[in-house]
């Protein structure tokens, strides 16, 4: 199975919100940092943007009761994808 990661957080996903040819975006909305797929994270440079809003605003889970307990920030945005980072 191949896992996609978040644009803007790096979180791991078993599909992708981007859809099977990577241009058609479902606009769900990231359990980590809120993302809407394919609104802020639509070029590499408006998921830099909201990466770094998200970050300086303390890198909150959007869904806080899914936060895994061991769960690493710097390890994370490790994963995000090249041409986002």
């Amino acid at each position: 199975m191949r896992v996609w990661y978040c644009r803007v957080c790096g979180l791991d996903y078993d599909a992708s919100p981007w859809g099977p040819d990577g241009q058609s975006p479902d606009h769900s909305i990231c359990e980590c940092c809120g993302v809407e797929f394919g609104y802020e994270d639509y070029t590499p440079d408006s998921a830099r943007q909201y990466r770094a809003k998200w970050l300086a605003s303390g890198a909150a889970w959007f869904y806080p009761k899914i936060k895994p307990l061991d769960w690493q920030l710097e390890v994370q945005l490790q994963l995000v994808p090249p041409r986002y980072q």
